[in-house]
């Protein structure tokens, strides 16, 4: 919460009154994404109707594929009663012109089913303190009796969500962007990656742009596997505090909470769990006949040379030799 007062909604609003800024900044994040390899987004943008719409065009107008939701609060949660709307029907009216804008069809209920809902659940203490001192309710309740939480909902982070939660998420089809990075910096929890894929949950990978360091989605899926490990020997741990056993072999992680995720779990995430996640699951994360072709050309090495390139570097390589790249390469990389 103190972090989206000092620096996000300070930053928004700068954005919402300039909108020059705004497409210098938009058309600069445009083309980081590219850069970095992304296609597709799901991105938040502020709370003026105008300044998304410069948004939507920076992304259009790079070729990405990418969900633009304009913020809607009219609660000031921090201290700039300056970035706020000033009801919830001037809101929700806003947003219905933003997506006419968009052309992305009506607000009306017959005609939602091309529509996203995104937006943040459950992640850090403060947060979730607030909205059971505000709502006297549980974060996740909140959007359920609001009927929120819906096939076509993406929720951000989730750190504190038990997994009887989660499997409430499960159930109604709603799904979830794991963010390891901004996690590490604003969530005191991890988040429970194991339980909620198995209780079905959606699941992509995602930078959280502003609130990391790096906007590349293969930075999240290292962090994703990070974190996973760390969970995973916590787990061990504590199993063997239990048992008194220490001499469990590394990686048994049996009627533990610790998961295990490999780098080819963390590329699905990246790619296909993200897919899935946005309903983009026939025309993206997928190598199928007749999908569109996303695609990275990733080097790591230089066969003339032997030498690395990007993280790695290799020492047993003959320069001009040919060599076939390996599951272990990759792994490393």
């Amino acid at each position: 919460m103190q972090w989206l007062d000092a620096y996000a909604f300070k930053a928004e609003e700068r954005l919402d009154n300039d909108p020059e800024l705004a497409k210098r900044v938009y058309e600069r994040l445009a083309t980081r994404l590219t850069e970095n390899g992304t296609g597709s987004a799901l991105l938040f943008g502020t709370i003026r109707e105008e300044t998304n719409l410069i948004l939507a065009e920076a992304m259009q107008r790079a070729g990405l594929r990418a969900y633009i939701g304009k913020l809607s609060m009219d609660i000031d949660i921090a201290s700039r009663p300056t970035y706020i709307e000033s009801s919830s029907t001037a809101s929700l009216t806003a947003a219905e012109s933003f997506v006419h804008r968009c052309r992305l069809g009506k607000l009306a209920a017959e005609d939602r089913q091309g529509l996203r809902i995104q937006s943040h659940l459950a992640e850090a203490a403060d947060q979730v303190s607030w909205v059971q001192c505000t709502r006297g309710a549980e974060d996740i309740d909140v959007f359920d009796c609001h009927h929120l939480l819906t096939p076509r909902t993406i929720q951000a982070h989730c750190t504190f969500l038990s997994s009887p939660s989660l499997a409430r998420l499960g159930e109604h089809g709603t799904a979830i962007a794991h963010c390891p990075l901004s996690n590490a910096y604003f969530s005191s929890k991890p988040f429970l990656l194991k339980e909620a894929l198995e209780a079905g949950v959606k699941v992509g990978l995602g930078t959280d742009v502003a609130g990391g360091y790096s906007l590349g989605v293969m930075s999240a899926m290292r962090w994703a596997v990070g974190v996973a490990r760390m969970r995973e020997g916590a787990a061990q741990l504590e199993k063997e505090d239990q048992t008194g056993d220490r001499d469990i072999p590394e990686g048994d992680v049996s009627n533990v909470e610790g998961p295990v995720l490999d780098w080819k779990g963390a590329l699905y995430l990246a790619t296909r769990g993200g897919a899935e996640a946005l309903g983009l699951g026939p025309v993206a994360g997928t190598f199928d006949v007749g999908a569109p072709f996303d695609a990275q050309l990733i080097r790591l090495f230089d066969p003339e040379t032997g030498t690395g390139i990007g993280n790695l570097d290799f020492f047993d390589l003959v320069p001009g030799s040919n060599v076939d790249v390996d599951e272990e390469m990759i792994e490393k990389w």
